[in-house]
C-alpha cells in the first residue's frame, strides 16, 4: 500500500468521524429546540397537580371534621348503651 494510499485511507476515517460528530450535533440541537415546549408542559402539569393537592387537602379536612364528629356521636352512643346496661 502507498503513503498515498494510506493517507486517503486515514482522510476517510477522519470524514466519517466528522459526519458522525455533526449528526450528534444536529440531534442535539433539535433536542434542544424543543426543550422551552417541555419545560412549558411540565410547569402546565405542575400546576394541575398542585391545584389538585389543594383540592386533597380541603378533602382532608372536611373529612377530618366528619370523622370527630362520628367519633363524638359513637362516644355518646357507646355511654349511653353503657349506661342502659347498668341500669
Amino acid at each position: 500500500m502507498s503513503r498515498l494510499d494510506l493517507a486517503a485511507e486515514r482522510f476517510q476515517a477522519a470524514l466519517e468521524s466528522l459526519e458522525n460528530a455533526a449528526g450528534s450535533v444536529g440531534e442535539s440541537l433539535d433536542t434542544a429546540a424543543k426543550l422551552p415546549e417541555r419545560v412549558a408542559e411540565l410547569e402546565a402539569e405542575r400546576e394541575q397537580l398542585l391545584a389538585r393537592i389543594a383540592e386533597l387537602e380541603d378533602e382532608i379536612g372536611a373529612l377530618s371534621g366528619l370523622t370527630e364528629e362520628v367519633e363524638g356521636r359513637l362516644d355518646g352512643a357507646i355511654g349511653e348503651i353503657r349506661a342502659a346496661l347498668a341500669r
